[in-house]
């Protein structure tokens, strides 16, 4: 049974880390809706790591090509990339936040944030953001030529996926929308903008669940690690694709239905 559970935790967070849904949300509600255990925030940090790894592996070329040598040296050059500068600023809003709720809330896993209620409030209010962000005609700036001061805004919409329900990539490609970025170079920076963000939840999350003796099963965990691994991989793909394309109104529509399902099955 720890088995099977570990398999849909792995399909739950691989469907839904990279679509703009929530998966924190979705691993909170569907567990409670297949009578399993919520997962808790530990054991839905580790399995980032099978999304983490999915990224790496699919923009293995891209990543090779942002870092390659080309007359100066790789140290100089990995310091004075700009996409690594870029990813370096949007991820201190997130790392700030982080450590604030690891020491001052600690029991934040428990919060009224994280209850249904919220969940489905913050989904429809995040709906009506990707509606409007979807709606944005500029369309110019790039992975090439965006600007620094982007990617801090950017990256402080990230901070607030620590809250279930927001999504990080639903508000990370929406705020990039909002600023005038091309649907296909905000969806690729929100994908390289979780890779530290992710894994040191990940670690911090794992290293709290060891001090505190609190059992993780490794064979279920191996099998949630790899069934996220390639659900990630395949939403990745649909993504990169489906958004330039049709954009997030798809996903706005989706999170409404979701929310009004929630509010209605609790009151």
């Amino acid at each position: 049974m720890t088995y099977f559970k570990f398999l849909i935790y792995g399909l739950i967070q691989g469907f839904t880390e990279f679509l703009p849904i929530s998966s924190t949300a979705h691993l909170k509600i569907l567990s409670d809706f297949l009578r399993i255990d919520d997962p808790g925030s530990s054991v839905s940090a580790i399995l980032h790591l099978g999304s983490i790894f999915a990224i790496l592996y699919y923009f293995r070329d891209d990543i090779y090509i942002y870092l390659k040598e080309e007359k100066i040296t790789f140290k100089k050059n990995f310091i004075n990339n700009k996409l690594i500068k870029s990813i370096a600023i949007g991820s201190i809003s997130i790392l700030l936040l982080g450590l604030i709720i690891k020491i001052f809330i600690p029991n934040f896993s428990d919060s009224v944030l994280r209850t249904n209620l919220s969940i489905a409030i913050i989904s429809i209010f995040m709906a009506f953001l990707m509606l409007f962000a979807d709606k944005s005609k500029k369309n110019i700036i790039t992975l090439s030529n965006h600007n620094l001061f982007d990617s801090l805004k950017i990256g402080i919409g990230q901070a607030l996926a620590i809250f279930p329900g927001v999504s990080r990539s639903g508000i990370t490609i929406s705020i990039a929308l909002l600023l005038g970025w091309k649907k296909v170079d905000a969806t690729k920076f929100s994908f390289f903008l979780g890779i530290p963000a992710i894994s040191i939840a990940a670690l911090v999350e794992f290293l709290d669940s060891f001090s505190k003796g609190l059992y993780l099963p490794f064979g279920p965990l191996v099998i949630g690690l790899v069934t996220t691994f390639f659900i990630s991989f395949l939403c990745i793909d649909f993504l990169i694709k489906f958004i330039p394309k049709k954009g997030l109104t798809f996903f706005a529509y989706y999170r409404i239905i979701f929310g009004t399902i929630i509010l209605v099955s609790y009151f």
